[in-house]
């Protein structure tokens, strides 16, 4: 005859035969499918947390240009208000002048942030302003009859308050720059953040000197 017959008993053995073959090749896909599923899922976390921390970074630096840009406002009507003064030393007003014009001219937006020379060009001309602004303010004492007028007391007055605050806030985006860097480089986040774009930051590292504010206290 032709082909090959079975017995019932046969054909039961084959059956579990084939079945305690596919047993253990269903359990792995499934330990396969789970594992991916989990990794999935902690990848889908981890980047939700770098996203976080990337605004929170972003943020912060937004903190750093209003408080710089509040500063920027209160210098024209600074040196309106000391061009007033007879004899007032003209070239330390156009320094001052010049240097908020440079200052202003240096943007860095959030995305810039991971760009070393972008970042060092902005601090640079902060800094360059902060100097202008100092000089400028020891010159007054030279002036005591300008010093002693209300709206030039209001404004040295603006300005101490702005100083601390630009001060706090550097600190604050440093912090926040602090924990998104170690978040960018810990394993596994790591992998994550190579493969979605997310970069180290640079926090801002100002020159020697930099943290005190110019000296606005009046005698």
């Amino acid at each position: 005859m032709w082909g090959t017959r079975f017995k019932p008993n046969q054909v039961t053995i084959f059956h579990r035969e084939k079945t305690h073959t596919m047993r253990p090749v269903l359990l792995l896909v499934l330990g396969l499918l789970l594992i991916v599923g989990v990794a999935i899922l902690s990848g889908f976390g981890t980047y939700n947390k770098l996203v976080d921390a990337d605004e929170t970074v972003a943020q912060s630096w937004a903190d750093v240009e209003t408080q710089y840009q509040r500063r920027s406002d209160l210098i024209p009507n600074l040196v309106s208000t000391v061009q007033g003064a007879a004899n007032f030393e003209s070239e330390t007003l156009q320094a001052v002048v010049e240097a908020r014009a440079k200052a202003t001219s240096v943007n860095v937006s959030a995305g810039d942030l991971g760009d070393p020379a972008k970042m060092e060009a902005f601090m640079e001309a902060q800094q360059s302003l902060s100097g202008a602004l100092g000089r400028l303010l020891m010159v007054t004492e030279n002036y005591p009859d300008l010093r002693a007028t209300d709206s030039f007391r209001d404004l040295q007055a603006q300005l101490e308050g702005t100083e601390n605050r630009i001060g706090t806030s550097r600190r604050d985006y440093n912090d926040s720059v602090a924990e998104y860097n170690k978040a960018v480089r810990r394993f596994p986040a790591s992998i994550v953040a190579s493969m979605t774009g997310f970069e180290r930051k640079t926090p801002f590292e100002a020159q020697p000197g930099a943290e005190k504010a110019p000296d606005v206290v009046f005698e």
